[in-house]
């Protein structure tokens, strides 16, 4: 096993050395929701701002609490990362754009350039209801603007980022930081079968990627790459009672270890819900953080990543912590406990066991089959998941596979 996993690992890094990327190879997949890709855009509209800095320097800080991470997704290379602008006078100051750089080539183009609607519809500003060209950042808030790149056969992904936050008449320049601290970790998928969407990914729409929250003191994005795997027939994902979570084709489907990994969390004994319907919704116990993912299993993958399961079936699970699996293993049935409206299994990687109190991590699977709009069906090798399609994962066991 170890000797196959070296293997698709070194796979991987020859794909994300590699440009063009997927020049021969399968179609590329509409992009998430809010990424763009990322090509010189022409010029450096902050130049003049920079060669008359003022003093003291513009008093906005600009940092990122979570360097990204290149990871290939439906045919480009991919960079997702938030920014977090706060805003340190006492007067409120208008942003007007950003433009993101290869810190190795400062004094070349921007590799995009955000400025008006396309700025603004990625800015959230904490406690305040808008920001945009009439509601400046007010003194003190605090913005933080989630980004997204898809780099094609046109342009590589650089090794560092530096960002600069224009303003009026000035310009702030944010710190330099890496894109390659790690490579995304090689899984096997944690569903079988056809039929399978990747609902709620990473697209900026989705709760996963905008999920800030506050745990030990940190605010942390740990379902940034997080998605709920649901299984759809007939275009519908039940049939019958909506009331009923037997009446849900993802109700009761195996999940399976992504991983050689040991057991770290192994919860059982949370109820299913009842599912939502246009009637209303309750859990059915308190939302706490002990019962938010409902059961639930975690997996120590090693290296600092962790792979969560939630949201699975009281009575399914076949681990308990400590215990050894192996690649493919079955682990547990998806439910409807926990937080969780409908039958469904949340699944991320993350830097630690806790759903949400760590920093989410990507991640790439094997191989899967997609059917697109049209009909057709793709063969993707190790690639991280992206919705909008039917997604086929092989039905055999994945530990008999020679992946490499």
């Amino acid at each position: 096993m170890k000797h196959k996993v070296a293997r698709i690992g070194a796979a991987l890094l020859f794909f994300l050395a590699s440009t063009p990327a997927f020049a021969d190879g399968p179609t590329a997949l509409p992009l998430p929701g809010g990424c763009e890709v990322a090509a010189d855009d022409g010029g450096l509209t902050s130049k003049g701002a920079l060669e008359n800095p003022s003093f003291p320097p513009v008093q906005l800080e600009i940092r990122t609490p979570f360097e990204p991470i290149i990871f290939p997704a439906g045919g480009y290379n991919y960079l997702l990362y938030e920014l977090h602008i706060q805003n340190f006078t006492e007067a409120p100051l208008a942003l007007s754009g950003i433009e993101v750089l290869d810190a190795d080539e400062p004094e070349g183009p921007p590799i995009a350039s955000l400025t008006g609607p396309q700025l603004f519809e990625k800015l959230l500003p904490i406690g305040a209801d808008s920001l945009d060209s009439e509601h400046p950042l007010e003194a003190g808030r605090l913005a933080v603007a989630f980004l997204c790149f898809a780099f094609d056969s046109r342009s590589a992904p650089p090794e560092r980022l530096s960002h600069r936050v224009l303003l009026a008449d000035s310009a702030a320049e944010g710190p330099t930081f890496g894109t390659r601290t790690r490579e995304p970790r090689v899984l096997a998928p944690p569903v079988s079968g056809p039929n399978w969407r990747a609902v709620s990914g990473l697209s900026s729409g989705s709760h996963h990627r905008s999920g800030l929250f506050v745990a030990g003191g940190l605010a942390q994005i740990s379902r940034r790459y997080a998605v709920d795997w649901k299984r759809m027939e007939h275009d519908a994902y039940f049939s019958g009672d909506a009331r009923d979570v037997r009446s849900y084709h993802t109700y009761g489907a195996e999940v399976f270890a992504v991983a050689d990994a040991t057991v770290v969390v192994a919860t059982d004994g949370f109820p299913d819900n009842i599912p939502r319907t246009a009637a209303g919704f309750e859990t059915a116990v308190p939302m706490t953080m002990e019962s938010v993912a409902g059961n639930s299993i975690v997996l120590d993958l090693g290296d600092g990543q962790f792979a969560y399961y939630a949201h699975l079936k009281p009575g399914s699970l076949r681990v308990k912590p400590g215990d050894r699996v192996r690649w493919g293993d079955m682990l547990a049935s998806i439910g409807n406990s926990g937080d969780s409206r409908e039958p469904h299994l949340h699944f991320q990687v993350a830097t630690g066991a806790e759903i949400l109190a760590s920093e989410g991590l990507p991640y790439v699977i094997d191989s899967f089959r997609i059917t697109t709009g049209d009909g057709s069906s793709q063969d993707r090798i190790l690639e991280f998941p992206l919705g909008g399609a039917l997604i086929e994962f092989g039905v055999e066991n994945v530990s008999d596979r020679d992946p490499g």
